[in-house]
């Protein structure tokens, strides 16, 4: 069994060694060890801040020698990598074709392009992740949910190699809808629900006589095509994330992620950080849980096929199923044609998955704004003494790597521990992933926070989209974050408002 307890407060410079098992095992990075020296440096410069008159060294540059320039518009999230080679654009150019290329059903005369489906949640990935940013809830009764699905699994058994990880909780796919809702599909096959969002307005008081008003949401899986639900299916409403610095957050070493985690609250803060740890597919062991919105995948790679799969109905080396999500109970699903079985041994090749990975790692981070702004700089003393720190580390020090120097090397300014945190019964999708229990989710970074509006036209927040503003967002958060958020609600208004206005910068 994987004992991650050993893990915990480990020093936050150790490093990961081949006799290290587990969620400190990352094969997929080609890893220059750090020097004594440089770990020195690195422990001087991640500290957490506690002088605020002034911006720190380097707190501009959220992705180091990786940012880019805050663009004015809507493609603020759609650079390279501000270190990359010239030469390398091509390779990012070309996986932002695939990324956004509109996927059609087979039989096709364009067969680079058939294989759609048969049920599917978009055609692309820029469609979910639209100019590469947040998606959102239905906006109208008529408005698709087009960048929100349900994902859906029931109890499982665990299989001999999920037992060797310590508290993994079993799960397995819905047996007549699988792994996720699909409420497109291909001609001649039904698309499995339209989904349907109640919300009942939740009214909170601020000191001061301000008034906050949350939106509760009740989701529903209606016109189920194939029909009912297993009775102890559990659902869990998931929104597209942004995409900028997926590379990063992979090249921050695991050991440092770990050296975080408080499981049993040892300090006595109240905060309990965890790590999920999830079997890697690509390759066959565990490993630490990085990406989706309880970190449910360990690499950009497997998150990226995992999409695939699921959103789009594209098979990969990864995930060979040329039908994608139809179960076995969906025959015509089955039986329809798709993209596998005529040139191709799957529907997108290890190649184009590759591009794709390549581009969403390197898609690069925006520089702060206004960090020397005295409202920001009293909002960031807020934001650290609030203790909204304990879960949102404000930096790290990427790894040194051989042969990505986009990411090697770097600090990074993502304001994300990357654990799991229990949030509270309000924000619970009673749903596990992995270690993850239906409570818990990993903290999200908050780089490009600021930018939501001018990138996707929305500022919905949260995993769901519910928090319809920043502020709202806060006033979500429960479990351990629960004395933060009630700091806020009590907090003198000018302090509340500098405190959104620093999340606005970063």
């Amino acid at each position: 069994m994987i004992q991650l307890s050993r893990y915990a407060k480990l020093c936050a410079l150790c490093l990961p060694t081949a006799s290290m098992a587990g969620p400190l095992v990352e094969p997929h990075l080609n890893i220059v060890p750090r020097t004594a020296d440089e770990a020195s440096r690195i422990a001087s410069v991640t500290a957490i801040a506690s002088q605020f008159d002034k911006p720190q060294a380097f707190e501009a540059n959220s992705a180091g020698a990786a940012t880019v320039r805050a663009a004015g518009n809507a493609n603020a999230f759609s650079f390279p990598s501000g270190n990359i080679a010239f030469e390398d654009k091509l390779t990012f150019n070309v996986g932002n074709g695939l990324f956004r290329k509109l996927w059609v059903s087979s039989p096709s005369s364009t067969l680079a392009s058939d294989g759609l489906g048969p049920i599917y949640n978009a055609r692309s990935c820029q469609r979910c992740h639209i100019k590469d940013g947040r998606g959102h809830p239905p906006e109208e009764l008529d408005d698709n949910a087009i960048s929100l699905f349900l994902r859906v699994s029931i109890p499982g058994e665990l299989t001999a190699k999920k037992a060797e990880i310590e508290d993994y909780i079993a799960t397995a796919p819905e047996p007549t809808y699988g792994l996720q809702l699909q409420d497109f599909s291909t001609a001649g096959v039904a698309a499995e629900y339209k989904l349907q969002i109640d919300y009942e307005e939740v009214e909170v008081k601020l000191s001061g006589g301000d008034v906050a008003r949350l939106r509760k949401p009740t989701y529903t899986a209606a016109n189920l095509a194939y029909g009912p639900l297993h009775p102890e299916a559990m659902l869990s409403p998931r929104v597209a994330p942004q995409m900028i610095g997926l590379g990063l957050l992979e090249a921050i070493p695991a050991a440092d992620i770990l050296a975080l985690a408080d499981p049993e609250d040892a300090d006595g803060d109240g905060i309990s950080g965890r790590a999920n740890v999830v079997w890697s597919k690509e390759f066959d062991q565990p490993m630490l849980g990085r990406f989706g919105l309880k970190a449910g995948n360990p690499t950009v790679f497997q998150q990226s096929a995992e999409a695939f799969v699921g959103d789009i109905g594209i098979s990969s080396s990864l995930f060979p199923r040329g039908w994608g999500e139809c179960t076995q109970a969906q025959t015509a699903c089955r039986d329809a044609p798709h993209g596998d079985g005529d040139d191709r041994v799957f529907e997108i090749d290890d190649e184009i998955l590759h591009l794709v990975t390549y581009y969403s790692r390197n898609l690069g981070v925006p520089a702060r704004r206004d960090v020397d702004d005295p409202q920001v700089l009293r909002g960031k003393e807020v934001f650290y003494t609030t203790g909204c720190t304990a879960c949102h580390q404000p930096s790290f020090v990427t790894h040194r790597l051989e042969g990505q120097p986009e990411q090697s090397f770097q600090l990074i300014w993502p304001y994300t521990d990357m654990l799991l945190h229990d949030m509270g019964p309000g924000l619970a999708d009673n749903r596990p992933e992995a270690r993850a229990n239906g409570s818990e989710w990993r903290t999200p970074p908050l780089w490009g926070i600021g930018l939501t509006q001018r990138v996707s036209g929305h500022t919905y927040f949260l995993h769901d989209g519910r928090a319809r503003s920043l502020l709202e967002a806060v006033l979500w958060h429960g479990g351990e974050a629960q004395p933060q958020r009630d700091a806020v609600v009590q907090m003198h208004p000018e302090d509340r408002a500098a405190l959104i206005r620093f999340l606005e910068s970063l």
